[in-house]
């Protein structure tokens, strides 16, 4: 049975490191791999990045990581992402990574996404330079996505998303405020490259479960979601997940 762990949103600081610390340990008994679906700190500042390392120092399985808003907020992506790395973490954004667990290849493509809503309720490539740069953002990042995944040559294939890839899992969250949470470009590139799961956070109220329109399973594992550190999914190696 491969275990792959999953946890989304800890927006880790100061205040929060030792707690998360101590909440993580106990995954590298729990799981094979631990997958960070964004939103790792409160704001991507120094300090963060420092309390994040606090928070993932127990970890001793491999662990696979995208970006979310937050991390974003104060343009240090680069020493966030060189200190995660430095730790070990795989940080993905348009690239994917395959670890073999047991024999079984478990590949990963990842990327944060972005918004711009949903079938019937979305916003296009049209209109003010503004707005064509946000839906072509998204559009650029989802083709990524789906190139990485498609390249993948693995036993089982995950797609680790921060932003929503389908609307079913906003559900609880205000209408009003979909378009910030997802896009529905993520959803038709993972459907056009195929994967056998998707993880995404970002989405504090959301739902936990849904799939896109070719039946992939995807999964809110968003903290305020699943409630808990992380959740685990198995996967048996002959062919599903639980």
């Amino acid at each position: 049975m491969i275990r792959v762990a999953a946890v989304g949103d800890l927006h880790v600081g100061a205040d929060s490191a030792a707690l998360w610390r101590a909440a993580l340990a106990p995954v590298s008994a729990a799981a094979d791999l631990l997958l960070l679906a964004g939103d790792l700190t409160r704001s991507g500042s120094k300090a963060d990045e420092e309390a994040l390392g606090v928070a993932l120092d127990a970890v001793r399985i491999p662990i696979v990581a995208v970006l979310g808003n937050h991390d974003h907020h104060e343009d240090r992506v680069g020493p966030l992402v060189a200190s995660l790395e430095g730790r070990g973490v795989s940080v993905l954004e348009g690239s994917s990574i395959v670890h073999e667990v047991d024999g079984v290849r478990i590949g990963i493509a990842g990327a944060k996404g972005f918004g711009g809503g949903f079938e019937g309720a979305c916003g296009s490539e049209f209109g003010e330079p503004e707005m064509k740069a946000f839906i072509r953002h998204t559009r650029e990042l989802a083709g990524d996505l789906e190139n990485a995944l498609a390249i993948l040559e693995a036993d089982l294939r995950i797609a680790l998303l921060h932003y929503a890839p389908i609307a079913a899992t906003l559900a609880g969250e205000r209408c009003e405020i979909y378009p910030f949470l997802g896009s529905y470009l993520l959803g038709e590139a993972i459907d056009r490259a195929g994967a056998d799961l998707v993880l995404h956070g970002h989405a504090h109220a959301g739902s936990a479960r849904g799939t896109t329109h070719s039946g992939v399973c995807v999964r809110n594992v968003a903290q305020p979601v699943i409630q808990c550190p992380y959740v685990v999914f198995c996967f048996d190696p002959t062919g599903g997940a639980s």
